[in-house]
């Protein structure tokens, strides 16, 4: 205890980086000079009312995503809403509806109008509502501020003010930016999580500086005040330049010092900061975007088509008004009964041209039905109902977390179904950070029998080939004009065998397995419960468990409930390594200033010694390393350095009398890699004490030099000792990805997608969670895209561009020059080559080569580059994207992109705040994309293709008959028939197509993905099928017409002999029209319910009951349709009989195209749904099994890829082995 303050034992920094001397750089070196703009930052430590006046007013702590705010949202919303063309034209409608020549009443056309806006408005209010109390929950989080004297109290987040004192315990997020004074550790450091910053788990450790680490409790801020001069806020997450003034002394401040804001304190019992950036000017929200208004490409493309529509409108309106003009000026004077001209010039034969314009807008407003307003309610609808399917589909619903699906805008749920690219993050998305030790090399024997999931799959699928069998396996296994021999009498059988046999070892006790153990699914009898010692070379096996236990910087925390220990890691390869090293009986149990101890089961297996090892040096591991080593001192006084790292680095390093076993290990290093395992070569050296005296001198001299080059140094003295190394095996651990992942990517590859993947971490990380995941697999060539250059030349950074372009351009140039079919490239790229990529002059040289490569990995990438990559692929391909991530570093990326995913149940929601949909774990995306996707689609293509059809076909025969009718803009049909036909006869039918369509069931959605591909493909709502909707509503506009007019222009309707009029014949032309557009729906739908069939059925039914009510209504309110049911059509079988004609002859060429294309070009769904109904899918199980196949996308990435790589190899043995049977029976038969 020191003043009532929990001390820690252990100094933890003295573990990191190159080992046990602090460095004294900082502090020696003097403060930062600034020049130019950039650094006008001044922050006044402990006096936050100095910021309260400008010019040192800086920003609030107050965060806000919403699109909206009180006084934004009337003027934001309504343009979002008039952004769409048709609510454009129906608002000029509704202007001109005011004036005395609209055809209807004001009020028809701007009640719809105002309900269609109004409606959308409240769902986009309802939405950013949602958005507004997340961002509340962040705002009003409690944090501990000094205020004053010494006392600190609790206060939110949003009144946190540049200048305040903050103290942040163990396991809270920071509130702001902040400058570390002091922790509870006597050197000042901590542990910071920065997983929602830059994805990576493991913790990072930052330093106070030692000017400040007095500061160490509530008291001591009594009268304490310094001055902070440093960069304006910017959104680089790895930089910081800032000088800070405390005591008449100026000290330079670096990254190291900086706490961000969405970062979490680990593994520290508190800290104390200063705030210096608040809110916005956080160096996260600074990577964030503003959240933009996206809309489906489907919803665009639905513009075009108004304006076509529109078009149309505009033609048929001018030959209206021109007609009209020719009639009035020439036929107008002869209809005395008319008394023209009228006082207003409607009807002007004198001026012909006046009484055309004044026509023309009554043209316009009387053909609106060719544009339908109330496509865009019936849209909303069908989308609120589609978005509450996703959020209660079980399926995606995540019990640990009890975390549903939520469909947190519905704008772009048809966007689903047309995604071409996802973009993920790694951390938290994809992986849940947790490795299992899984087999081993040791002394050139493989150890471990447990099946990784690669060789399991592999074997069902050989075995799933041989059962059909595969022609291709077949003639592969039995080659053309082979005798079968005596043994091939079971042929079959002994292949499937023996492929199973050589595919994959599996353990055979499998009711006598232990219990699961976090990190370990190790399978070996040889090795465990101490029979390692009846092997040969047991004196390498002791070294290998030794390294295992020895050569890492964990620290060992004790867990009193289970007695057990667990281990903070600085990766979760060195958590799986310390785990399985404990239960081969190597304890690692604690550690010390200098030392470590390990428990060891050794020389006795029930007797455990604790032993102390020396650490002398600890060389860490850098992504230039590529391994780490650790020199001690055992018990004994000899010295070792034991050595874990890249295979390839660590055979380089290795003594001629140290590769005993190089060969056995390179050949099970391939084996662990080609099964998806990833591998760390393990190596020692014996040092004499001289030698390591006189390196050890070299070695301080580095650390404790002062210099730009100082890691340069410490990095070539390190590689000096590394050297002569002997070789003592290898490790092969798998890398435990969320559930399902790797499932889950293989079905999007086999859907046709592309999967990028865009990470804060490592670039070893990020290809080892690209092997796990089947992203990247042994025999795909990397194209490893780095920043280097030439150190002499005069423009370094054009020295790196020319040689990061020259790199892709030879990239490109060699997978052109590819000619292997099944050869599979893949793109890994760090941070600092993307920022040269992504410049204008490269971006699309380095989109091409991406493109042409089967999977992509950025890693240490910042927020602001994911979101630039996501904008680079968005804007070059022009295809839908979808992002994906779990945290505040991908805020940005899934905002940029078409559609954005939260990852939701992880700790941090700002990626769920920013996102469109939310899932709880990546496994949904499959579902979401595959089924919900699928279906939204092609729900909302077909229900708009047949919206415009039937408008159409409606809106076409108003013209018809005004040319009948001179142009007087006569209508044909009752007021009332116009009202209902789009509110209520047409409007339900439409919308249970939207949403309970089903081309097929979503479990076979699943069973053949590529059926995806129609949505990327547009094959639902391209131009030839939105034409040929269009032209069947010209067709069926003609026939209801001209038949109609045909059928009843000179034939006896009533028992009297009387032909029809003008009502009877609108009634009847209409009913045709409820007859044939509900007809046309039945056909179009695939999957009925009662839902269905009520719906269109129950429309037609509900024509016929209006009817009859209108028509019992006093004359007053039904006009000419006057018991027109009952007296006039009812009792005449020409009404009856023209419903049916015309009818048939409206639906007859769709019913003839579809049997068409059924018959002999059908669709994959209509294969599929013929396999189906004759029930082929159960008596056939092998043509369906073939079918499934076919369904496949080709992919070279994912679990099938690598499956597929895998049973090549398999089947190339094979043909070898049987080959050379084939060549011995041969010779023996001669």
């Amino acid at each position: 205890m020191a003043r009532g303050r929990i001390r820690a034992k252990l100094r933890r920094s003295n573990l990191y980086t190159f080992a046990c001397l602090r460095p004294t750089t900082q502090e020696t070196e003097g403060p930062h000079q600034f020049q130019g703009p950039g650094y006008s930052r001044m922050v006044y430590c402990n006096q936050p009312h100095v910021h309260e006046k400008k010019p040192l007013r800086y920003r609030s702590n107050y965060i806000s995503t919403t699109k909206y705010n009180i006084v934004t949202f009337l003027p934001k919303a309504i343009f979002e809403q008039f952004r769409r063309v048709a609510n454009l034209y129906f608002l000029l409608a509704a202007i001109l509806s005011l004036t005395p020549v609209a055809p209807f009443s004001a009020v028809s056309m701007i009640a719809p109008l105002a309900f269609v806006v109004g409606l959308s408005m409240a769902k986009e209010a309802l939405e950013d509502w949602r958005r507004f109390m997340q961002d509340m929950k962040v705002n009003l989080r409690k944090t501990s501020v000094h205020k004053g004297d010494g006392v600190f109290g609790y206060r939110s987040w949003r009144k946190l003010r540049v200048g305040d004192i903050v103290k942040v315990e163990k396991d809270k997020f920071f509130p702001a930016d902040i400058l570390l004074l002091s922790s509870s550790y006597e050197d000042g450091i901590c542990y910071v999580e920065t997983m929602n910053l830059d994805g990576e788990t493991n913790l990072k450790v930052k330093r106070a500086l030692e000017a400040t680490l007095a500061f160490d409790e509530d008291l001591s801020f009594k009268d304490f005040t310094a001055t902070i001069r440093c960069e304006d806020p910017n959104p680089n997450l790895y930089t910081f330049v800032g000088n800070l003034e405390y005591d008449r002394q100026v000290y330079p401040l670096d990254p190291s010092q900086i706490l961000l804001r969405d970062s979490k304190l680990r593994n520290t019992a508190y800290v104390y900061g200063v705030v210096i950036f608040t809110g916005h000017d956080s160096k996260v929200m600074q990577n964030a975007t503003k959240s933009p208004s996206k809309r489906s490409k489907i919803e665009k493309q639905m513009d075009k088509i108004i304006y076509i529509l529109f078009t149309l409108l505009v033609l048929i309106s001018l030959i209206s008004s021109i007609g009209f003009a020719i009639k009035v000026k020439y036929q107008l004077p002869n209809w005395w009964y008319l008394q023209a001209p009228d006082s207003q010039n409607f009807y002007n034969p004198l001026r012909p041209e006046l009484s055309g314009t004044f026509h023309l807008v009554t043209a316009l407003i009387l053909y609106g039905y060719l544009i339908p307003i109330s496509l865009y309610v019936s849209i909303e609808v069908v989308k609120v109902l589609q978005a509450l399917f996703i959020n209660k589909d079980i399926n995606m619903y995540d019990e640990e977390t009890g975390t549903p699906a939520q469909a947190r805008t519905s704008n772009l749920n048809e966007e689903l179904g047309q995604v071409d690219t996802i973009l993920s993050d790694k951390t938290g998305t994809l992986t849940c950070n947790q490795m299992d030790f899984l087999k081993c090399s040791i002394a050139g024997t493989s150890y471990g029998k447990k099946a990784s999931d690669v060789e399991v799959a592999a074997a069902k699928q050989m075995a799933m080939d041989l059962e059909g069998p595969d022609p291709e396996l077949a003639n592969v296994v039995t080659p053309k004009n082979h005798t079968t021999l005596p043994w091939e009498t079971n042929g079959q059988e002994l292949r499937a065998s023996e492929i199973e046999l050589e595919a994959v070892i599996t353990s055979k006790d499998e009711t006598d397995r232990k219990p699961a153990i976090k990190g370990f699914s190790f399978e070996d009898d040889h090795l465990m419960d101490g029979n390692w010692l009846k092997e040969p070379n047991t004196d390498f096996i002791l070294l290998f468990f030794r390294i295992l236990s020895l050569c890492h910087t964990a620290i060992p925390e004790l867990n009193e409930e289970t007695g057990t220990f667990t281990y903070e890691a600085e990766s979760p390869d060195e958590g799986a390594f310390l785990v399985a090293a404990r239960e081969f009986g190597f304890e690692f149990c604690k550690r010390t200033q200098s030392s470590v101890f390990v428990r060891e089961r050794y020389p006795s297996f029930d007797k455990p010694v604790e032993r102390e090892f020396k650490v002398l040096n600890l060389l860490d591991f850098t992504s230039k390393r590529k391994r780490m080593s650790v020199i001690l001192r055992d018990e004994n006084g000899h010295i070792l350095l034991l050595c874990k790292g890249a295979d390839s680095i660590i055979f380089d390093r290795l003594s001629k009398n140290g590769k005993m076993f190089i060969e056995s290990t390179t050949k099970h290093l391939n084996e662990y890699g080609e099964v998806g395992l990833r591998t760390l070569a393990l190596a020692y050296r014996k040092l004499d004490e001289a030698e390591y005296t006189a390196w050890n001198e070299e070695f301080c001299k580095a650390k404790t030099s002062i210099g730009g080059d100082r890691e340069g140094m410490l990095e070539r003295v390190s590689d000096m000792m590394e050297r002569e190394l002997i070789l003592v095996g290898a490790t092969a651990v798998e890398d435990k990805l969320q559930k399902g992942v790797p499932q889950c990517i293989d079905k999007l590859a086999q859907a046709g997608l592309k999967l990028w993947v865009l990470t804060g971490d490592k670039m070893e990380t990020a290809i080892n969670i690209g092997f796990a995941c089947s992203l990247l697999r042994q025999g795909m060539k990397q194209i490893c895209i780095a920043a280097n250059a030439d150190s002499l030349a005069q423009d370094p950074k054009k020295a790196v561009k020319d040689s990061i372009s020259m790199q892709i351009a030879n990239a490109s140039q060699m997978i052109k020059l590819e000619k292997d079919p099944h050869a599979a490239f893949a793109l890994i790229i760090d941070g600092k080559s993307l920022t040269y990529a992504l410049e204008d002059d490269m971006k699309y040289q380095f989109l091409n080569l991406a493109v042409d490569c089967a999977s992509v990995i950025c890693c240490r990438v910042s927020p602001k580059q994911k979101a630039l990559v996501t904008r680079l692929v968005k804007e070059g391909t022009g295809k839908t994207t979808l992002a994906i991530g779990d945290g505040a570093n991908d805020v940005g990326m899934i905002q940029e992109a078409d559609i954005g995913v939260g990852i939701s149940g992880v700790e941090g929601m700002q990626a769920v705040m920013a996102s469109d949909f939310s899932i709880a774990q990546f496994r949904f995306l499959e579902r979401l994309l595959v089924i919900h996707g699928h279906w939204c689609y092609k729900r909302i293509a077909q229900m708009i293709c047949y919206f415009f059809y039937k408008n159409i076909a409606f809106g076409l025969t108003l013209f018809y008959f005004e040319a009948f009718t001179g142009f007087s803009g006569q209508s044909v049909y009752d007021d009332w028939y116009m009202i209902l036909f789009n509110v209520v006869l047409t409007s339900l039918p439409v919308i249970s197509l939207g949403v309970f369509e089903q081309d097929v069931s979503s479990e076979v959605c699943l069973q053949f993905p590529a059926l995806y591909q129609q949505g990327p493909k547009n094959l639902f709502f391209d131009w030839y099928r939105i034409f040929g909707w269009m032209g069947n509503g010209l067709y069926t506009s003609l026939i209801i017409f001209f038949l109609n007019v045909i059928i009843f222009y000179d034939q006896a309707f009533r028992a009297g002999g009387q032909t029809a009029d003008m009502s009877a014949v609108g009634t009847t032309m209409f009913t045709c029209i409820i007859w044939a557009v509900n007809c046309q729906i039945a056909l179009t739908m695939s999957h009925f319910t009662w839902i269905q069939h009520f719906l269109v059925w129950g429309s037609v039914v509900t024509w016929y009951v209006f009817l009859f009510i209108y028509g019992e209504m006093s004359p007053v309110f039904s006009g000419n349709a006057y018991k027109i049911l009952v007296e006039a059509l009812a009792p005449a079988p020409i009404y009856w009989s023209t419903t049916l004609i015309v009818t048939v002859a409206c639906n007859l060429p769709y019913l003839t195209h579809i049997a068409f294309q059924r018959c002999f070009n059908p669709m994959d769904h209509h294969v599929i749904q013929e396999i189906k109904y004759y029930g082929k899918d159960v008596e056939d199980r092998h043509m369906w099994r073939r079918e499934r196949s076919k369904a496949r996308q080709k992919t070279k990435i994912g679990f099938t890829a690598r499956v597929d790589a895998r049973i090549r190899q398999l089947k190339g043995k094979l043909q070898k082995k049987y080959s050379t049977l084939g060549g011995r029976s041969t010779l023996a038969s001669s």
